[in-house]
C-alpha cells in the first residue's frame, strides 16, 4: 500500500514557477512508477509527467515538454514536479499517483493504470 501527499500548489501569473511535492509512504521495498496528472474543471484527468520504477526515465505530455521536469529524492521519499513558465491552460488540481504496474510510454497516461492517488493540490495560473 502506498500514501501520496502533495504539497506546493498556489497562484501564480502566467510565466512563474512553481513546485509540487508529493510525499511517498509505502510499506513495501519495491518503488512503484510516479506519475503526475492533473484535472481542470470540466475536463478528465490528464497524465503530466511520469517517473519510470524500472529505467528511472521520465516521459511528459507534450503540452508541458520542455516547461515542466518531474524528479524523486529517495532519501527524502519525496517527488517532486518543477514548473516553469506556467501559462493560463496549466491551471488546474495537480494529483500525485502511484503504480506497480507495468508502465511504458503507451500507457503511462491512463488514468486506469494509476493505483493510489495522492488528494491533490490546486494550481492556478492568471494571464
Amino acid at each position: 500500500q502506498v500514501q501520496l501527499v502533495e504539497s506546493g500548489g498556489g497562484s501564480v501569473q502566467a510565466g512563474g514557477s512553481l513546485r509540487l511535492s508529493c510525499g511517498v509512504y509505502r510499506y513495501t521495498d519495491s518503488r512503484p512508477s510516479m506519475a503526475w496528472f492533473r484535472q481542470a474543471p470540466g475536463k478528465g484527468r490528464e497524465g503530466v509527467a511520469v517517473l519510470y520504477s524500472s529505467s528511472k526515465s521520465a516521459d511528459y505530455a507534450d503540452s508541458v515538454k520542455g516547461r515542466f521536469t518531474v524528479s524523486q529524492d529517495n532519501a527524502k521519499n519525496t517527488v517532486y514536479l518543477q514548473m516553469t513558465d506556467l501559462k493560463p491552460e496549466d491551471t488546474a488540481m495537480y494529483y500525485c499517483a502511484a503504480t506497480y504496474f507495468l508502465l511504458r510510454p503507451d500507457n503511462w497516461y491512463r488514468v486506469a493504470n494509476v493505483q493510489y492517488w495522492g488528494q491533490g493540490t490546486q494550481v492556478t495560473v492568471s494571464s
